[in-house]
């Protein structure tokens, strides 16, 4: 074997091993071993529902992924599903899901359109739309492409078997989501699909579809669902646990510090650009007894960075610090410990019971008012939820209450 052929399996290797970091499954490693060793670059797709006007990190998690591949020379295709946002992707939902308007659909498109590219190159980034293909699919090229696929095993996702199960209605369009999804592979030619581990049923679709046409069938990646605020729901607008990519950089700063420390490196195998050697040094040195806020620090610097600038970041890390420090916090602080069995609690209860509010509707109303900090950082939102997870923190009520509250899981006997 050639000094030359030896560099170019090392280099695969090291595209499999960084393109497999952070996933969840990839399907199958072995056909992407064997495409990756052909040379030519791979079409690698991913869609997007515009179903929100806003990307939060638990997007970029799947739009990392596809930066990876850029780097590596690959053909990146963000689709956005104008057409099968006009159906409501079911996935995961116990209930059908409302379609979006054509207005709907449009606006909250532009506003991707004017996000993504804070992650992605674009230069190298092909954006499309499902509606090109799918507005000319008429009925019969429709009934065509329902042949492929059959209910039985439609009836086998998780979220459908459930509502079957249990009376509720799943109404006939439903079944077109996944098939639509799948034949979007199909139109583009993909060599490879992301989507989170919820889509699993939907990317699997696109490979079947794929063989029935008589293409080569894509990879599937899967990647995580990046949980929110709370270290316990995925991250979401609707919980409040988010953190948005086009928020204001001390906001982002301040959300990124509030995060848990075991939650942190999380967001770090996720989120940060770090080798994953790096990483396990900043771990070492946690343990050594460095300081976890200082490793956030990091963290934070680099996610606002991201998006905001350097400058932005430097900035936001010193008006963190001197709000943080402003009105000296009391030497002598109640030490206050709640056990629940509950893997996290609303804000209003954790106030009442750290008797920093009357009850749990005055501790959701001093939120709302602004009353509220949590280590500096002011909680705005009443269904935030912290996560039970024997972390520490110094909550702030008013100008003259401070508590340092535990929130611990109870130990079950």
């Amino acid at each position: 074997m050639s000094r030359i052929e030896k560099a170019n399996i090392l280099s695969r290797q090291q595209q499999v091993a960084e393109l497999g970091r952070g996933v969840e499954e990839i399907l199958l490693e072995s056909e992407l071993i064997e495409r990756l060793a052909n040379g030519s670059p791979l079409s690698v797709k991913a869609g997007f529902d515009p179903t929100a006007p806003d990307l939060h990190l638990g997007h970029t998690v799947l739009l990392n992924k596809m930066r990876q591949f850029q780097e590596f020379g690959h053909k990146v295709i963000f689709l956005i599903g104008d057409f099968t946002g006009m159906i409501g992707d079911p996935s995961g939902k116990n209930v059908t899901r409302p379609p979006l308007t054509q207005e709907e659909i449009k606006e909250n498109a532009k506003t991707y359109r004017d996000q993504v590219y804070k992650i992605l190159d674009p230069d190298k980034t092909i954006l499309d739309f499902n509606s090109r293909w799918m507005s000319k699919m008429d009925a019969s090229s429709l009934i065509h492409l329902a042949s492929k696929h059959t209910v039985a095993r439609m009836l086998e996702r998780d979220d459908f078997h459930t509502r079957y199960v249990e009376g509720k209605p799943i109404a006939i369009h439903e079944f077109l989501y996944p098939l639509i999804q799948g034949y979007d592979s199909v139109a583009l030619k993909a060599d490879v699909e992301l989507g989170g581990t919820d889509q699993k049923f939907n990317l699997l679709v696109g490979r079947q579809l794929q063989q029935a046409y008589g293409q080569k069938p894509q990879i599937v990646l899967t990647v995580p669902l990046l949980e929110g605020l709370d270290g316990v729901n995925k991250m979401s607008k609707s919980l409040g646990n988010y953190i948005g990519i086009n928020e204001l950089p001390l906001e982002m700063f301040g959300k990124l510090m509030s995060i848990s420390d075991k939650l942190m490196w999380r967001y770090f195998e996720l989120l940060s650009f770090r080798s994953l050697e790096d990483i396990k040094d900043l771990k070492a040195r946690v343990k050594k007894g460095e300081n976890p806020r200082d490793i956030k620090f990091l963290l934070a610097l680099e996610i606002v960075g991201r998006f905001n600038g350097m400058a932005a970041a430097d900035q936001a890390k010193k008006e963190f610090i001197a709000r943080h420090q402003h009105g000296a916090v009391p030497e002598n602080l109640d030490e206050i410990t709640i056990s629940s069995a509950e893997q996290s609690l609303g804000i209003g209860q954790v106030l009442r019971e750290a008797g920093l509010a009357a009850s749990s509707s005055e501790g959701y109303r001093l939120v709302k008012q602004g009353a509220v900090r949590r280590d500096g950082e002011h909680i705005r939102d009443p269904k935030v939820v912290l996560p039970v997870d024997g972390t520490a923190a110094v909550f702030k009520v008013g100008k003259r209450k401070f508590a340092r509250v535990t929130l611990r899981l109870k130990v079950k006997n």
